[in-house]
């Protein structure tokens, strides 16, 4: 019967998912070979679409610390933190010890992103960024310290997005496209990080699943260098640091016998919950948004 071939394939998917009670050699050679494969082609494919229009240049540095009020360094923290969360839940997954994952799977994040600054700073177009990298090791120090310190992960980085009048005004820098200006348009980007409160009071009724989350965004950013944003015929706007709480749910604390809910739960967690939020910034003071993402 078709329910019964249903049942079948998600227990075995479920299996399949299973973290392995001891290490399994071939899992943690697959896992590794699969990173590594992942990984280089990544960085192909970001070559060919990112970087090969333009011309290439010794390699350099270049300092864009003042850019885009610093949410593109927030955006390297996180990505970081979740590549490496990621890398080493995987190798958990094969039955690594806790070396391993923190060894070779979270630092698989930080060695990816490194070779994007590598790529960088052979263009002439851009260059590698001191502060980028300082991001970089940030976000990974932060999951590394975590399982250290807690072997749980209590500060999770989280994300959220949504789209603005700025991009169409310079579509090819802040993305002509939704994928696009998720990636791009600075001002819908959201980056929070979000504060498990039982973790930190373990055996009172706050429930498990609960966070606090604190978030950081910017708006009116048509350039990064805002000393050039006369050169745009945008409409007038003033740039503004955005601070945000609001509440959340950590995914990974809902009980289930599931893996693969657990799997699914771990890949929605690098998303903020839509929450009731207070939002603070110069330009417009304290407000209060029903729901925010």
């Amino acid at each position: 019967m078709p329910w019964l071939h249903l049942s079948y394939g998600q227990n075995g998917l479920d299996r399949f998912l299973t973290p392995s009670d001891s290490l399994n050699t071939k899992k943690k050679n697959t896992v590794i070979l699969t990173e590594s494969i992942v990984a280089s082609a990544a960085l192909v494919g970001l070559n060919q679409l990112w970087y090969v229009d333009y011309p290439k240049s010794d390699f350099h540095f270049i300092n864009d610390n003042d850019e885009w009020l610093q949410v593109d360094k927030v955006g390297h923290f996180y990505s970081s933190y979740h590549l490496g969360r990621l890398g080493a839940e995987m190798l958990q997954w094969s039955g690594a010890t806790q070396k391993d994952p923190l060894l070779y799977g979270a630092g698989m994040g930080f060695a990816f992103l490194t070779a994007v600054e590598v790529l960088d700073g052979f263009s002439s177009e851009w260059g590698a960024s001191s502060g980028d990298i300082i991001a970089n090791t940030s976000g990974t120090a932060l999951y590394v310290s975590q399982e250290l310190l807690w072997k749980e992960q209590r500060i999770t980085p989280k994300f959220s997005f949504h789209t603005t009048q700025y991009a169409q005004y310079r579509p090819n820098v802040l993305g002509s496209s939704f994928a696009e200006q998720i990636l791009k348009d600075y001002n819908g980007q959201t980056y929070w990080l979000s504060v498990n409160l039982y973790s930190f009071a373990k055996g009172s009724k706050i429930p498990k699943w609960l966070n606090l989350a604190f978030g950081y965004g910017a708006d009116g950013m048509i350039t990064g260098n805002e000393k050039n944003k006369e050169l745009f015929l945008t409409p007038k706007s003033e740039i503004s640091r955005q601070f945000y709480l609001s509440l959340d749910v950590d995914l990974t604390k809902i009980d289930t016998k599931s893996h693969f809910l657990k799997t699914i739960f771990s890949v929605l967690n690098t998303l903020k919950v839509p929450a009731p939020t207070l939002e603070y910034s110069h330009r417009e003071g304290f407000r209060g948004r029903v729901s925010y993402f």
